[in-house]
């Protein structure tokens, strides 16, 4: 079966959507911030969520230095992934969540590719990012991508230098790419 997989900048048009998604296919922990509010997806969580994304609405350039996508697959937001400025010149870092009804159908490695282009045409020459390191899901796939994974055990930092890796599409590639499944 042949997906259509795109990211398209989080806004007022998709956030339900990528909120919908969240509440009923992830924990909060895994997609947002931290917040003082009873367990779960509690109304405050949900508020919480749509303020953090609407914080992020100005991208690279804005306050946050964030420029958060929803994954679409085939027309349907499956996820978000998120590209913020780094301390370091010439960095990137990275994030990204899938809901459980799509992990480890591929979705994920075109995001990232996807994601990576983003990054080359940004202006990124390296893109890092940081997780647990019983996620081998993740690791897995920021290996794909051609990372050098380091760290102390519990916390796995990832470096992935662009214009090095062939798996990484080149500037201006197209913004849609299509997988098996």
């Amino acid at each position: 079966m042949t997906r259509e997989v795109r990211l398209t900048p989080v806004d007022e048009q998709n956030l339900e959507p990528l909120l919908s998604v969240a509440v009923a296919e992830t924990e909060p922990d895994e997609v947002m911030p931290p917040v003082e509010a009873p367990a779960g997806w509690s109304q405050a969580r949900r508020d919480a969520f749509r303020e953090f994304h609407r914080a992020n609405f100005g991208g690279l350039d804005g306050p946050t230095g964030n420029l958060m996508y929803a994954i679409v697959q085939d027309g349907d937001v499956v996820g978000m992934a998120r590209l913020g400025r780094h301390a370091e010149p010439g960095t990137l870092e990275t994030g990204m969540w899938l809901g459980k009804s799509t992990r480890g159908q591929g979705i994920g490695l075109i995001a990232l590719r996807l994601l990576l282009a983003e990054a080359v045409e940004a202006g990124a020459r390296r893109v890092v990012a940081e997780t647990r390191a019983d996620n081998i899901p993740a690791l897995n796939l920021l290996a794909r991508c051609g990372a050098v994974l380091g760290g102390d055990g519990t916390a796995i930092r990832a470096e992935i230098r662009l214009g090095v890796n062939e798996d990484v599409p080149a500037p201006g590639e197209a913004r849609a790419a299509g997988g098996t499944g």
